[in-house]
């Protein structure tokens, strides 16, 4: 059997980065091939009913081979984000972590800034080498469950219920789910390995929404320009600021929501502005929504209907959903303290396809998968962690009893 560092080094070696601007699904074809090797890799493990369906979900399952137990299921995503490479990771391995700055090529990962390292010490530690993200999200996710699943064919004294397993295309782009068949996947409900540091446990997470907002300009030569340019790229510039800079991620924290400026783009001619929002009070997502089309409105009174937003919702709180459900969080809420792993219960500043999967009839709170600084050339991820969350998708199989 592999170690769980093996398998996480084998499949971040994969390029599956995402593509929001993609007509496609899944966005990227590298998902559909890494879901191919996925598929072989479970075969060779022995679970049964594997398949990779037209839009790239991996699903497999392990029979029960006990009475009285739920069927439960356990997802990742195999998506990488496109806030940064996935191309070529170079990861670098740590043994025996000093609570020390760790050099990643040109860049410094310092416990100075990201002060959780030094929960760390005597770890070992996974980084990247400064110029790409490493794919911890979520890529130790689906190694956690491979894991569990290889361990659990392994030892079949242990009593568990039908297991069933799902991998998921752009999770990272808010389309994971939207062909997910909950119905044909089976299980009574699920958990999402798709959690950041050891020990969360999660069941409420934003409401989410995201704006594209398109600046049309008038380009003539600069030295005839008087009364007659038009400049999509610096009207950009003056809509962005109309935003509260107080309602960002940088000033944001525990329930506060926030606009994202992903992205931005600008000519004389044309400009584009990306933004996601996100709130756990629906209404504050409204007000939000709203808030974008106010200034949109403004920007054309002044310029003359120059700008057009596009404003959808991506998903929403799962809250909801899993207190109608609540035997689901207290079973993995057990299995963590059979662990030995503290429940950090707290809302996810983020999404996970468990949101999306819970309104669709799978209530799917999320667990850690054990990485840190997601989306980034700062990410990275401890191996017991991983290990451990690995510990805790077994003993949700052991412990998960009608």
């Amino acid at each position: 059997m592999k170690s769980i560092r093996e398998r996480f080094l084998k499949y971040i070696s994969f390029d599956t980065k995402s593509d929001e601007e993609s007509t496609s699904f899944p966005s990227t074809d590298t998902q559909l091939d890494f879901g191919k090797i996925l598929v072989k890799e479970l075969e060779e493990i022995g679970l049964e009913n594997i398949k990779q369906d037209k839009y790239g979900y991996v699903t497999a399952e392990i029979p029960a081979n006990a009475e009285g137990f739920y069927t439960v299921g356990f997802i990742a995503h195999m998506d990488t984000s496109p806030d940064a490479s996935g191309k070529d990771i170079k990861p670098q391995i740590i043994e025996n972590y000093n609570g020390k700055d760790i050099k990643i090529g040109e860049k410094i990962l310092s416990p100075d800034e990201f002060k959780e390292l030094k929960d760390y010490i005597g770890q070992t530690i996974i980084t990247t080498d400064g110029t790409t993200l490493l794919g911890a999200d979520d890529k130790a996710g689906i190694a956690e469950i491979m894991h569990a699943a290889e361990y659990i064919i392994n030892h079949p004294e242990i009593p568990h219920g039908t297991i069933k397993i799902g991998f998921t295309p752009d999770e990272e782009v808010g389309k994971g789910v939207d062909f997910f068949d909950v119905e044909g996947f089976g299980a009574d409900f699920a958990y999402t390995m798709d959690g950041g540091k050891i020990g969360e446990l999660e069941y409420e997470n934003f409401n989410a929404a995201r704006a594209k907002i398109k600046i049309n300009g008038k380009n003539v030569h600069p030295g005839y320009a008087k009364d007659v340019m038009v400049n999509a790229g610096l009207i950009g510039t003056k809509l962005a600021q109309k935003l509260p800079e107080t309602e960002t991620p940088f000033n944001a924290s525990d329930y506060e929501g926030f606009y994202h400026l992903t992205s931005f783009t600008g000519t004389v001619e044309e400009c584009r502005l990306t933004y996601i929002l996100r709130d756990f009070d629906a209404e504050n997502l409204e007000r939000r929504k709203e808030t974008i089309r106010k200034i949109v409105a403004e920007i054309n009174a002044e310029y003359g209907n120059v700008a057009e937003a596009e404003i959808y919702d991506e998903y929403s709180n799962m809250v909801e959903k899993i207190k109608e459900n609540i035997h689901v969080f207290e079973i993995a809420k057990k299995a963590f303290e059979n662990c030995g792993v503290t429940p950090l219960v707290q809302p996810i500043r983020g999404g996970t396809d468990g949101a999306r999967l819970s309104f669709m009839g799978l209530p799917c709170p999320n667990i850690f998968a054990g990485g840190h600084n997601f989306h980034g050339v700062y990410e990275y991820v401890p191996v017991e962690s991983m290990e451990k969350a690995t510990e805790i998708i077994i003993e949700i199989c052991k412990t998960a009893k009608k």
